[in-house]
């Protein structure tokens, strides 16, 4: 099974080296939505920090929600979703090393990025570690709950345009955890809370999501 999930996981970040530009994308929309805030707001230092946590967070949230098409996409147009579902291992185990690879891909890069746009925020300190660990902790989830909206989208038309509404509403609890583990690191507040409520988040989305997205491939296959 371990065999399995690390050569799935492989297989996917070959596909997407291959796909740089998809991945440039994301982090280009990311710096680019989280830059325009400064420029169409006031640009007191105060008022910026007051607003880097959830600014922060909304931008990399929307940049994994661009990614998440692209997670079955390829996959259920040359075939191969075919035969993952009839392999001989559970489809949910397949399903989650694919999830690993989007994550490594597409959200983890804006974890490693988030440092540089909180400066220029004016964020410091712990506040900006809070921020780099609750993206940390967080954006797996955000990869685990798309996967269940991109497979209940693939194939459909307009799956684009619904995809956004079904997630969205799902990510709500992880972006007002993670932003306000960051409010209360800069009101000099307790942050464990935020970060069990996200750890929580995570082991939920970890047991339910490989699981509900395997069941809507099956589905979409049909």
């Amino acid at each position: 099974m371990a065999a399995i999930l690390i050569e799935i996981v492989r297989r996917d970040l070959l596909l997407a080296v291959r796909r740089s530009a998809d991945v440039a994308t994301v982090l280009i929309f990311f710096v680019v939505v989280a830059s325009l805030f400064p420029l169409a707001g006031n640009p007191d230092p105060v008022v910026l920090r007051n607003l880097a946590p959830g600014v922060l967070w909304v931008s990399a949230l929307l940049a994994c929600l661009l990614s998440l098409p692209r997670i079955f996409a390829g996959d259920y147009a040359d075939g191969s979703l075919e035969q993952m579902a009839i392999a001989p291992q559970p489809l949910s185990l397949l399903v989650l090393g694919k999830i690993f690879a989007h994550w490594l891909v597409s959200a983890l890069p804006l974890v490693l990025l988030a440092p540089l746009l909180g400066l220029q925020y004016g964020l410091q300190g712990e506040p900006l570690l809070v921020l780099v660990a609750a993206l940390l902790l967080g954006t797996p989830t955000l990869s685990l709950i798309g996967a269940i909206g991109a497979a209940l989208t693939l194939g459909g038309r307009g799956g684009g345009a619904l995809l956004p509404v079904l997630v969205l509403p799902l990510y709500i609890p992880v972006l007002i955890f993670g932003a306000g583990a960051v409010v209360a690191s800069q009101a000099g507040l307790e942050v464990r809370a935020y970060f069990l409520l996200l750890g929580a988040c995570f082991l939920l989305s970890l047991v339910v999501a490989p699981w509900a997205t395997a069941v809507a491939l099956r589905i979409a296959l049909e």
